[in-house]
């Protein structure tokens, strides 16, 4: 059935989906076969051999760090974009505001470059305050809204809080993490591809 959506793309031109984002994509504390990028090529190349993944994430990155670098990543020209930063601003207690506006920006450039984006959302603890929360977990969802981006509202679904595929720091994914994350990614990257 995958195959099916890719019946209009070159062979020669291979779709490129760039994974934009901090330690959560990077494959923080893994060894990179089993960091996220490597996860998806799996799954996703095991169905259609025309589709790339480049890995453009940076542990400890915050949106700021990510808008600082975006041009320079704009050259590998991707196709499709999952984005997903802010984990690290809200760990800091930044502004939501700022965070918002970082990501603005760089949502705009992958656009005015012609990419697919997937945001992917993130969601502050209790821990941080009611009104904290409240502004940052809407973020996404505003953000993807004023865009029409194909929206994931949570990256860590299923994986946060769950001890059994977090690393000791309860933090991180682990391999087993990893694949959850990749199965929940799965149909928005088929949605993105189907775009194209």
């Amino acid at each position: 059935m995958m195959t099916l959506l890719f019946t209009n793309v070159n062979a020669q031109d291979p779709i490129k989906i760039m994974l934009y984002g901090d330690s959560l994509m990077a494959g923080y504390g893994l060894p990179q076969k089993d960091n996220l990028a490597s996860e998806l090529s799996r799954e996703i190349k095991s169905n259609d051999s025309t589709i790339s993944f480049i890995n453009a994430s940076i542990s400890g990155n915050t949106s700021k760090n990510g808008l600082s670098r975006v041009d320079w990543s704009l050259g590998d020209n991707p196709n499709i974009v999952i984005l997903c930063l802010g984990a690290n601003d809200m760990l800091r207690g930044l502004d939501p505001s700022l965070t918002k506006n970082n990501l603005d920006s760089i949502i705009n450039k992958f656009i005015n470059n012609n990419a697919i984006i997937i945001l992917a959302g993130m969601q502050s603890p209790e821990s941080m305050g009611p009104k904290f929360k409240k502004e940052f977990d809407a973020i996404y969802p505003d953000l993807s809204a004023q865009y029409n981006l194909i929206f994931m509202p949570f990256l860590l679904e299923g994986v946060a809080l769950e001890k059994e595929l977090l690393q000791a720091d309860f933090k991180h994914p682990n391999a087993k993490g990893i694949r959850v994350m990749a199965d929940n990614l799965n149909p928005y990257i088929l949605q993105a591809i189907d775009q194209l």
